[in-house]
């Protein structure tokens, strides 16, 4: 039996992972099969918490740039995550995973309201706990909010499952002779720029020195495979 290198890890799924081909909205499938993978890490005894985003619904830093007042886009683009964690919740819940969806905006009609006990009381007892609604102020990334999140709640690893297999020189589904980095270190990440997360998210890891694992969410199992030390993925941490 694979024995995981993680107890408690943080999940950032971005929202257009949620919508496989669609232009817009969720994939109920894709959905299905994240959350299949998420049960899969649950039943090998890791504590696992999900920050999700909400691009795939609306995107507050595209409304502001065609005029929107930025505050009030992100305000909206936080009431998105909370659509798409309620999704994740209910596939869960149907699978048998005990979950608790925990917001940033109040809204207790809905789910829980984010507080940071609550939080890991919840992963302590086995549940999944998914994350909305950012940080709850506008101006922050669900990036960050995820960085936030891991090193308030003792994560061991932050895992970003993204349309490719890692971090890479170049973007691979535009140019084939992009390499893939196995590691990089936090500093390398700010250096070059690497469009991976956000520089407040990498500012937050390093701080708190968490390593971040980036791997390909649409690989069917390979979140376990990452958690277990098997899988293909690029590593950024402070170790050389």
């Amino acid at each position: 039996m694979t024995v995981p290198l993680y107890k408690r890890v943080l999940l950032k799924v971005s929202g257009e992972a949620l919508m496989g081909d669609k232009p817009y909205g969720q994939d109920g499938e894709v959905i299905s099969r994240i959350c299949q993978d998420i049960k899969a890490v649950v039943q090998m005894g890791v504590e696992v918490c999900v920050v999700v985003g909400g691009g795939n619904i609306y995107r507050g830093i595209s409304a502001a740039a065609r005029g929107m007042e930025r505050s009030s886009a992100d305000y909206m683009g936080m009431l998105a995550t909370v659509l798409n964690a309620l999704a994740i919740q209910n596939t869960l819940d149907v699978m048998g995973v005990d979950t608790r969806v925990l917001s940033a905006i109040h809204m207790m009609e809905v789910c829980e309201p984010y507080v940071r006990r609550r939080a890991i009381r919840h992963l302590e007892r086995g549940r999944v706990v998914i994350c909305a609604a950012g940080t709850g102020n506008p101006f922050f990334t669900t990036d960050t909010a995820a960085a936030l999140r891991a090193s308030e709640l003792g994560c061991d690893a932050m895992l970003k499952g993204t349309q490719v297999d890692g971090v890479y020189t170049a973007d691979p589904n535009k140019y084939s002779d992009a390499e893939r980095y196995e590691h990089l270190t936090y500093n390398e990440v700010l250096r070059q720029d690497l469009k991976v997360m956000d520089t407040a998210a990498f500012a937050l890891a390093r701080e708190n020195n968490i390593p971040v694992l980036v791997f390909s969410i649409h690989e069917p199992g390979e979140f376990a495979k990452v958690i277990c030390g098997r899988g293909r993925c690029t590593i950024v941490s402070d170790e050389e």
